[in-house]
């Protein structure tokens, strides 16, 4: 079993950063592919973004944050990271990590994922 911890979120101001940390337990977690999903109150949630892990750590983000947003992975803590600059209130809403084997054209498919955290909040405001 895979125990995944979200952390870090805070509330920001539009144009400021945040960098939330998915900690991870399990001795295969390094196999996993990671994807970050967020939930804005009142709406479905949706991908942000994702890393591989078997066979290289790839990185994919969704069109939406992409250039704001970078995935970085530190296998040797079991933790990924998602550094999130040039927030807009539109970025505000619970975070979650999951891990899971999804194939490569399900990376954005939440039901791929088996184990996911609790989830962290980020509020976007002035």
């Amino acid at each position: 079993q895979v125990q995944l911890v979200e952390s870090g979120g805070e509330l920001v101001q539009p144009g400021g950063s945040v960098r939330l940390s998915c900690a991870a337990s399990g001795r295969t977690f390094s196999q996993y592919t990671v994807g970050w999903f967020q939930q804005a109150p009142g709406k479905e949630r949706v991908f942000v973004g994702a890393v591989r892990g078997s066979g290289g750590n790839t990185y994919h983000y969704a069109d939406s944050v992409k250039g704001r947003f970078t995935i970085s992975r530190d296998n040797a803590k079991n933790t990924v990271y998602l550094q999130m600059n040039r927030l807009n209130p539109e970025d505000t809403g619970l975070y979650y990590c999951a891990a899971g084997r999804p194939i490569l054209s399900a990376l954005r498919d939440e039901s791929m994922y088996t184990y996911w955290g609790q989830g962290t909040q980020v509020t976007v405001s002035s």
